[in-house]
């Protein structure tokens, strides 16, 4: 090959790729009982953590457009997990707030992360190996969405 840092191997966008795609998978036995998505998950847990956002706010710590939220919450919406609202002092924003069959959802997926962490780490001290690459992830994000503007 003419060019080695055009193989496949030497590409970081080729293995964070590989390992959301994957660890999306491994979300799936978990969540297909609850009759959520991954990424209607993720709309659940910033509900879970602050009840009553704008459409707004909940694609921005998401890091999507509100167009791709929007379809979502709909179906969430039309699954009684959420219910959107006009907002009081500007009409044009939509409120979503959880449901009574969302809020009981959180406690059904209280299990979710440990069992997940359990599902991939083999040995106790790798847990801490894992967790150490958040902030380094972070870090990545952040450089990623400075030159993504």
């Amino acid at each position: 090959m003419a060019y080695e840092q055009l193989k496949l191997d030497n590409q970081l966008c080729f293995r964070l790729y590989t390992a959301a795609r994957l660890t999306i998978g491994v979300y799936h036995p978990y969540l297909d009982p609850l009759g959520i998505t991954y990424p209607q998950y993720l709309v659940m847990l910033v509900l879970w953590e602050q009840d009553k956002q704008t459409v707004c706010d909940i694609a921005k710590k998401l890091m999507l457009d509100t167009n791709t939220v929007t379809p979502l919450l709909q179906r969430m919406e039309k699954a009684g997990l959420v219910t959107r609202t006009r907002g009081k002092e500007d009409t044009r924003q939509r409120i979503v707030s959880l449901t009574k069959k969302g809020l009981e959802m959180q406690e059904q997926a209280k299990h979710i992360p440990e069992c997940l962490i359990a599902d991939i780490i083999q040995k106790a001290d790798e847990e801490e190996e894992y967790m150490s690459m958040i902030p380094i992830l972070n870090k990545l994000i952040e450089g990623l969405k400075r030159t993504n503007k």
